[in-house]
């Protein structure tokens, strides 16, 4: 019988899995006043963060099936709409394997990639939570200069 077991695709090292979890327990302790509202657009008839907007759309070009984080990417937006690591989640697909394995080597350690072998799916996160803005905009990236090399070919 086949385990669903989450296997970790990417490679952070000790000390940066250590400074991920001091960075958890800080924004555990700090107070968390509102700040602002997050801006959401309309992606396939739900609301999602405006930063993560483009991404999907880049990955939708590319024929991916997501889910994604559709909370707050910024540590100033109010806090219960917060997302405290921005993620994307892909089905397992023709092009993905390549996808991930290409946008592990633009983001690098900055992407945490995990893959569940019994739904067939690759979780894509930022691996800090001070970098949700970051994760979007490297991830849009990604799907862009991807879907051009796709396109060239």
């Amino acid at each position: 019988m086949e385990q669903d077991i989450e296997q970790l695709w990417s490679n952070q090292s000790a000390e940066r899995w250590k400074r991920r979890k001091r960075e958890l327990a800080a924004w555990i302790e700090r107070p968390k006043p509102e700040n602002w509202q997050k801006k959401l657009l309309l992606f396939d008839d739900i609301e999602v963060d405006a930063s993560i907007y483009p991404a999907l759309m880049a990955l939708k070009e590319l024929d991916f099936k997501t889910e994604y984080s559709c909370a707050g990417v910024s540590i100033l937006d109010e806090p219960e709409d917060h997302s405290l690591y921005a993620y994307v989640t892909l089905m397992e697909g023709p092009n993905t394997d390549q996808f991930v394995e290409y946008a592990m080597q633009r983001m690098g350690y900055r992407l945490l990639v995990t893959y569940e072998n019994l739904k067939h799916r690759y979780d894509l996160s930022s691996f800090y939570i001070s970098q949700n803005r970051s994760f979007c905009y490297g991830l849009e990236l990604c799907a862009k200069e991807f879907l051009a090399v796709k396109s060239a070919q």
